[in-house]
């Protein structure tokens, strides 16, 4: 897949406690939900035809993080990236089909004020993160592979490994499988411009209604060294989705400090920071 032509988008929201670290919470405020922990909004990161737009410009990159032209904190985002198929019916989102997952780095600016939440995350090239380690999916049901998967992160920071998000299982995420799946649906087709949110229908339509979408479905929690430590020239970002049945978090943990970042049932992403 070239991920190019794909439109990229995150979920905001879908991890209990994420929004409340990244002070963020309040920004949601006037964003209508039907339950206390569904997800709050989809945002843009990459919109490829979108060339009136900062988020034409494309952020991916497998080993670079550059930091943008700002004072303000940036930190590292572990997520489940999913890869999808999507179809479309009478110009609306039909369907969407996860078939591959990676470690995802949607790393972000803590930019206080900033209008919309596209506004923190894409900064220009290699302003996020996708593993080149992509594994495929079987179904995007209960006791499918990804319900065996766990998300970790480190920080390499004056080469000592520091712990930055809590080590998560998969299935910690607040909505997910054919849930997860149906509120994205009914985002895309339906989200309005209020608060933070964007009409992000409009902007698909634009892009052509292209066929494949890449989905960050939220952040994980920080330690509590995460949540106060930012990211700077020369140190190194990791996250890493393992499967929990093969691997422990010690053992990774130990990977990660070997800078051994190969292994059966792994997706890992390591990016410098320049």
């Amino acid at each position: 897949m070239n991920l190019k032509t794909i439109l990229g988008f995150g979920v905001a929201g879908n991890f209990a406690g994420h929004l409340e670290q990244a002070n963020e919470a309040s920004d949601f405020k006037n964003i209508a939900v039907t339950e206390e922990i569904q997800p709050k909004a989809i945002f843009p990161f990459y919109l490829s035809k979108k060339e009136d737009s900062f988020l034409s410009i494309y952020p991916i990159s497998s080993e670079f993080i550059k930091m943008p032209q700002t004072e303000y904190d940036v930190q590292i985002e572990p997520e489940v990236g999913i890869f999808c198929d999507v179809v479309y019916q009478d110009g609306k989102i039909k369907t969407l089909t996860p078939t591959k997952f990676a470690a995802y780095n949607d790393c972000s600016i803590r930019r206080p004020g900033a209008k919309k939440i596209s506004e923190k995350k894409n900064w220009g090239e290699c302003s996020k993160g996708i593993s080149e380690s992509v594994i495929d999916i079987d179904t995007f049901s209960l006791g499918g592979i990804l319900d065996h998967y766990k998300i970790a992160s480190f920080h390499i920071k004056n080469d000592v490994v520091n712990v930055y998000g809590e080590d998560s299982d998969v299935l910690s995420y607040s909505y997910f499988h054919e849930k997860l799946l149906n509120w994205c649906i009914d985002k895309f087709n339906n989200q309005v411009d209020v608060g933070p949110a964007e009409n992000i229908g409009s902007y698909i339509s634009e892009c052509g209604m292209p066929q494949h979408f890449f989905i960050g479905i939220g952040a994980t929690r920080y330690t509590e060294y995460g949540e106060s430590n930012f990211l700077s020239v020369g140190d190194t970002s990791v996250v890493v989705l393992y499967d929990k049945r093969k691997h422990s978090f010690e053992e990774i943990k130990l990977k990660v400090e070997k800078r051994d970042f190969s292994g059966e049932s792994l997706s890992f992403l390591v990016q410098k920071v320049i």
